[in-house]
């Protein structure tokens, strides 16, 4: 895909991936918006040059606020970033406000915007809906199951998703990232993680190349032994 003179949406695109993401896109060329729910991260985008829009979507009162905000505008790359891990097990005490957020700003969110920008995408030369799961959604951690479960339904949709649209000039993409340094994961998941620029490096690189399928670092090794055994890297993957 041709990236210079293209408009990218970004959500979730004010920190962590979705910003990197942002950044590597602006060098190519494209010309970017993001969004966000903070207000001093939307500040600090916007002094890198970013349009930035306040937009929560974790319901669909926000979905809708930010395509009525960008009516008119001719998207040609939607990249559905926007997650959060929310909140259910034994040593968390159970918040299910929290946990309907993250359901739907995890699955719901991406479709709501995918419905109302498609027709849109569809006109375009070229156009490319991105949508960030996990490889998490291949196999998951029992420390995380409303993120895991949101990100397998994701990873179907978009499956199902690029087939319906094989005969069209919008290419879908997943990207899968690993565990990434961002402020999701700091003080929650421990051991090694990939920086948040080296993932989006990947991820625009699977952009810019027409791939099905960003599979992002470890994300390779784990599809290898998914593919040999779906038992053994689930019983591995749980644990993690």
């Amino acid at each position: 895909m041709q990236l210079v003179g293209k408009l990218a949406l970004v959500t979730g695109g004010t920190d962590g991936i979705g910003l990197e993401i942002a950044r590597q896109l602006k060098r190519k060329g494209t010309d970017i918006i993001v969004c966000g729910r903070r207000e001093d991260l939307l500040g600090s985008a916007r002094t890198e040059g970013f349009e930035a829009i306040n937009a929560d979507l974790s319901n669909a009162e926000g979905c809708q606020a930010l395509v009525q905000v960008l009516t008119n505008r001719p998207l040609d790359i939607l990249v559905n970033n926007a997650g959060m891990s929310g909140n259910f097990g034994p040593e968390d005490p159970l918040d299910l406000a929290l946990t309907d957020r993250a359901i739907f700003l995890n699955l719901n969110a991406p479709m709501h915007l995918i419905g109302q920008f498609l027709p849109g995408l569809l006109t375009r030369p070229e156009a490319a809906i991105v949508n960030v799961t996990s490889g998490l959604a291949i196999a998951p951690r029992a420390g995380g199951p409303v993120y895991c479960a949101t990100k397998a339904g994701l990873r179907s949709f978009t499956k199902a998703l690029r087939y319906n649209l094989r005969h069209n000039k919008v290419h879908v993409i997943e990207a899968l990232p690993p565990v990434v340094d961002t402020a999701m994961t700091r003080g929650r998941v421990g051991g090694s993680k990939m920086s948040a620029k080296e993932c989006a490096s990947q991820i625009v690189d699977a952009i810019e190349s027409n791939s099905r399928e960003a599979n992002v670092g470890m994300v390779k090794l784990l599809k290898m032994v998914y593919s040999i055994s779906p038992a053994l890297a689930r019983w591995v993957m749980i644990r993690f």
